[in-house]
């Protein structure tokens, strides 16, 4: 049986997914220091350290104790307006945090590494309607991004040098939730993020909701998305460590879903789906967002032969709201 280490297991992508691993019967051992997580969202079945990527003797011993083959990298910060104003916080815990626990990985049996970046690596592209793929052009317009692609590089480097996998995860905007069953599992600290503001603004009655620019070059002048509910991509990191069982050395997905949505058009399908009204305000433009953000995935459907189960809007905007009206109770 795999012994898995999962950094940021108990965050919200990651306690997703180390349910999901559990639940394949695999060992998983979670390391979280809960700056981003709650230690009450991991698996029973899963064992918990409390403890911080940058301490590499520590996570060295924890690697040894338990034989850990396997690494799936999820710990990091990950707000992009944040980024832009404390980079040096973000170079510690992102860069140098991931630095560190490659390190804590020599003279071990882990072999296999799965990093979770972004598609904030990619440059603005000028024709809006084309899509992003694996070879698009690189040029990130954020201190996120920028560290999200030196840290791919890091990861890319050291694997070569230490006969090493790796598969390189650049997600797209993670929404959803596991509210299917028992225990459910979401999002729970505040990052800002759309489908959060949105239901945070619906269940605490707050007046208005804020959107940041309406005169882009797109449909409806707001900001386009390509959206992945939380639950399939726990399924492609589960694929990507099959995926390494085989005689390959790194890849890089994008991970979405092919089809974008605007900032409006997630407000009427939360409108649709709450049967609530959505007042919102429109505030100027912010440093660092991009205009809109379409993947290609062509890869992904074909080489992990993954097949999209959550991919309707409605239900990433239904699963959403369900976890957070519960998570508020």
């Amino acid at each position: 049986m795999k012994n898995i280490l999962v950094t940021g297991g108990a965050g919200y992508i990651g306690s997703v997914l180390v349910d999901f691993l559990v639940k394949k019967r695999l060992n998983i051992i979670v390391l979280d220091n809960l700056s981003n997580g709650k230690k009450s969202l991991v698996n029973k079945n899963a064992k918990f350290f409390n403890e911080n990527i940058l301490n590499t003797k520590k996570i060295n011993l924890i690697i040894k104790k338990y034989n850990i083959d396997t690494i799936v990298h999820l710990a990091s910060l990950i707000n992009v307006e944040h980024s832009m104003q404390k980079p040096k916080e973000y170079f510690t815990n992102n860069y140098l945090g991931t630095k560190n626990l490659l390190l804590s990985t020599k003279n071990t049996n882990v072999k296999k590494i799965i990093f979770s970046s972004s598609c904030a690596v990619y440059a603005e592209r000028k024709n809006l309607k084309n899509k992003l793929n694996e070879k698009s052009i690189i040029k990130p317009n954020s201190v996120y991004g920028t560290l999200k692609l030196k840290t791919e590089n890091l990861i890319i480097k050291f694997c070569k040098q230490n006969n090493q996998k790796c598969v390189i995860l650049r997600y797209f905007n993670v929404v959803g939730a596991k509210v299917n069953t028992r225990p459910y599992l979401g999002q729970v600290n505040n990052l800002g993020q759309l489908f959060q503001n949105i239901s945070l603004q619906l269940l605490n009655k707050i007046n208005s909701f804020k959107i940041y620019g309406d005169k882009y070059p797109t449909r409806d002048g707001t900001c386009i998305r390509d959206f992945i509910h939380v639950r399939d991509l726990a399924e492609i990191q589960y694929l990507s460590i099959k995926l390494l069982d085989k005689n390959i050395k790194r890849k890089i997905f994008n991970c979405g879903y092919g089809s974008g949505y605007s900032v409006k058009e997630v407000i009427k399908s939360f409108e649709k789906n709450t049967k609530l009204k959505i007042k919102f305000k429109i505030n100027p433009a912010r440093k660092g967002d991009v205009i809109s953000a379409l993947c290609d995935n062509s890869k992904i459907l074909k080489e992990l032969k993954w097949k999209p189960k959550y991919s309707n809007l409605n239900i990433m905007v239904r699963d959403t709201f369900k976890w957070f009206k519960y998570y508020k109770k």
